[in-house]
């Protein structure tokens, strides 16, 4: 038994000092008893970050295709206060997508309690667009199918909980409606859908914009695409990677300003290099260069992120003007309401997971607690 004692505690959306005590459950809210974790002052204990769209850290990627590799990026991920996190793939080989999903599935079957908690997976293709790719390859595009992903799902041992796609595409609202049956997030990204596409895409099931702004059809005067849609229909939640690189300040102020306290969640879309030093990585089977915190191929696409979720936090707060309760929302209740693990995780209560992350100044991650156990110190 540990406890927080006399703490400043970011609970039922607002910032109060409390006890808190807890095992694998939050035992107490108001009661110090136990073990009593030191803390400084001016400490937060907010719940454990969730990013539902990461694809590696710490040198190793989701598409290694090993559970070792997983290990490291939950490992790494403690480091920033990340409790929870979805393994996001890429559209590369049906091969190596099977090998990735299959070694998600070993992963998850062995249950670590080390670093952050893998809660499945988020498929970021290859149902996407090739206007759009991004950093993904086009030569392994393919067709909305139903039953790829299903074969995909059973791969993973039905661990795909979120599918990123582009709603344009032939197969499309046939495959959007399979997955809302499934209870599958349709997140629509990638992609060059008009307004058309996106109401037809909402009314089949679709309810997520991937990474918004980024690799999608963009806002005009009489096509609002995928960006005007994201901002106009109250329905569709929006990640957003707040790096302040991949959108531009103001962009990221109107998002926020349009989508409410519950329709934004901040991801870092991060790959292997985040958490290593500068250099030369890779994604997808391309090279990477990382250089003040942009890791973009070799003609300049930004290819994922290196972004940590604390200071995703920390930008929300500090460069978009967030009330600091709401941007700790978008990367803890507002990711497990959508994932629907809100009744163990995402917040802190009596009776839910002992998820912490500890904040310190400059919102430096101080402790990180997955189920009660200390995954991260700082030195």
């Amino acid at each position: 038994m540990r406890s927080f004692s006399g703490a400043r505690v970011f609970l039922e959306g607002k910032i109060r000092r409390c006890d808190l005590t807890f095992e694998e459950k939050i035992l107490s809210v108001g009661e110090a008893e136990g073990e009593i974790l030191p803390l400084p002052e001016e400490a937060l204990i907010c719940p454990g970050f969730i990013d539902e769209h990461i694809h590696g850290a710490g040198g190793a990627d989701a598409m290694d295709g090993s559970a070792e590799a997983l290990g490291t990026i939950a490992k790494t991920l403690a480091a920033e206060g990340t409790t929870s996190f979805l393994a996001t793939t890429m559209t590369q080989s049906k091969e190596a997508i099977l090998a990735a999903l299959r070694a998600v599935r070993e992963y998850r079957c062995r249950a670590p309690r080390e670093g952050a908690r893998l809660c499945g997976v988020h498929l970021e293709g290859p149902f996407i667009a090739e206007a759009y790719k991004g950093a993904q390859s086009a030569a392994y595009l393919a067709e909305p199918s139903a039953e790829l992903f299903d074969e995909f799902d059973a791969a993973s041992g039905n661990s795909i909980r979120i599918v990123t796609l582009a709603p344009e595409r032939e197969g499309a609202e046939d495959l959007i409606a399979h997955l809302r049956e499934r209870g599958v997030i349709v997140s629509l990204g990638h992609t060059a859908a008009g307004n058309e596409d996106i109401v037809r895409a909402i009314a089949a099931g679709a309810t997520h914009v991937t990474h918004t702004f980024n690799a999608q059809s963009p806002f005009r005067h009489r096509e609002i695409g995928t960006a005007g849609a994201a901002l106009l229909y109250d329905s569709l939640v929006c990640e957003l990677i707040a790096d302040g690189i991949h959108v531009g300040i103001p962009a990221m102020r109107l998002l926020c300003k349009c989508k409410g306290r519950e329709g934004l969640i901040l991801i870092t879309d991060a790959m292997r290099a985040k958490g290593l030093k500068d250099g030369e990585s890779e994604l997808g089977g391309q090279r990477v260069f990382v250089r003040d915190g942009q890791a973009r191929l070799a003609d300049g696409t930004l290819a994922g992120s290196v972004l940590k979720m604390n200071r995703a936090v920390q930008n929300a707060a500090e460069k978009i003007g967030m009330p600091v309760e709401r941007a700790l929302e978008s990367a803890t209740i507002n990711p497990a309401r959508a994932l629907k693990i809100d009744a163990e995780t995402g917040s802190i209560a009596k009776g839910k997971a002992a998820d912490f992350t500890v904040l310190g100044k400059n919102y430096d991650v101080l402790y990180t607690v997955r189920d009660g156990k200390l995954i991260y110190r700082a030195s």
